[in-house]
């Protein structure tokens, strides 16, 4: 049953910070439609969206406003970025994390640009999905959010000139971090731990501190040789505690060489307890300097930044609901998610409750019910206003909730 009969507090603050993006009342008006639907519909596909509202226009207006109507996502995006600097909560920080990762957003259809066959390895089997690159900020307050986004075009789809390997859409991310100015240290697993992201790393003078897989090369003890080996060897004298949270691991440290990493970084292999001889994993920095701690901290941002983001954007906000053929809509929609997201974020964990969420909030999740509420609350607001202000029938009021 459509049940929007207004937008939430959060949305009608969006439309004064982006409104001016677009340049027409409907266009302004689908912005608020779909950032709403992507926060409190239970079907967030452009139809499902488009069902919620009790008053709005034909679905076709809406899906042509996605797909066609020009508007400009980068815009948009920097605009969000920047608007995020205005609270202490999620503005940038030296201490900041900048977090890269990609991830599968699954699909129905086959149909859609760029969409291919991929492992999934959360589930093990191939699925139907889109492969994005997305670069996250994690802020030393811990909230977290999307930087900028890069969508894997297969090799068999592309003319071979405009193909881009994974490496090559990680630098691009990189890049576009350093030239927005960014602060912070990058971060990501062994699968982007490549010589060539290493190296352009250090070229820029950025910090990073990365995953190693345990059979990776490495000199060690003047011969080159896999981590795991290099740890068989690593006397238990030598392995020291280090705390993490509630757990206690035990660490090997040195400087060490990569074949083919052009500059000297700093390696550290973990044991789960001091007599293991197989070490459990390693991290890579080319901040020789840093604590162990240090490093742990900045990895671990990998996961607040990136798997926390990827679980509420398809949980939460229909990071993969969107089944429009086109990948300008497709694009358009993980950039909308991007505002919605960014919109929650900076509500949570505020020195006092929201007026319209009436709580302190400290999850996207309890963003969206508290979202989903407040619309609610406006609907029967409405009813009531139309039975005793405007006096309207019973019959009149179904048909625009129940009917419409």
């Amino acid at each position: 049953m459509p049940a929007i009969v207004d937008f939430p507090t959060v949305v009608q603050e969006a439309l004064v910070i982006f409104g001016d993006l677009f340049d027409t009342e409907p266009a302004r008006r689908h912005f608020a439609e779909y950032l709403t639907g992507l926060m409190v519909a239970e079907n967030k596909t452009v139809s499902g969206i488009n069902r919620e509202f009790a008053l709005t226009t034909d679905q076709s207006c809406f899906n042509r406003w996605l797909t066609e109507v020009e508007w400009d996502i980068t815009a948009l995006n920097d605009r969000r970025l920047a608007w995020l600097q205005q609270a202490p909560q999620t503005r940038y920080s030296g201490r900041g994390v900048i977090a890269i990762d990609n991830t599968l957003v699954t699909h129905e259809g086959k149909l859609i640009e760029d969409v291919g066959w991929f492992w999934d390895h959360a589930d093990e089997r191939h699925v139907i999905a889109h492969d994005y690159l997305i670069s996250n900020y994690v802020c030393p307050s811990r909230a977290h959010y999307p930087i900028e986004w890069r969508r894997l075009k297969k090799r068999d789809t592309c003319p071979a000139q405009e193909f881009k390997d994974h490496t090559e859409l990680c630098i691009e991310l990189i890049d576009d971090a350093l030239t927005r100015g960014i602060p912070g240290a990058f971060t990501f697993d062994s699968y982007f731990t490549s010589a060539k992201v290493l190296n352009h790393l250090q070229s820029k003078q950025a910090a990073y501190v990365g995953d190693l897989k345990l059979n990776r090369k490495v000199v060690y003890a003047g011969r080159e040789q896999q981590l795991q080996d290099v740890a068989r060897q690593i006397p238990w004298e030598a392995k020291k505690p280090v705390r993490v949270g509630s757990r206690r691991y035990w660490y090997f440290s040195k400087h060490m060489r990569i074949p083919d990493v052009g500059h000297p970084v700093r390696v550290v292999l973990f044991w789960r307890e001091r007599d293991d001889q197989e070490a459990s994993k390693a991290l890579v920095s080319n901040r020789l300097g840093w604590e162990v701690i240090r490093m742990v901290l900045v990895y671990r941002h990998r996961w607040t930044g990136t798997e926390t983001f990827h679980r509420d954007g398809k949980q939460q906000l229909g990071l993969g609901d969107c089944q429009v053929r086109s990948g300008e809509g497709q694009t358009r929609h993980v950039y909308l998610v991007s505002a919605a997201y960014s919109l929650l974020m900076r509500s949570l964990q505020q020195s006092r409750a929201q007026d319209w969420a009436r709580r302190t909030l400290t999850t996207i999740g309890e963003a969206c019910r508290a979202v989903k509420a407040e619309t609610l609350e406006r609907m029967i607001d409405w009813v009531v206003d139309k039975l005793t202000v405007d006096h309207w029938s019973i019959a009149d009021i179904k048909a625009v909730l129940v009917y419409s």
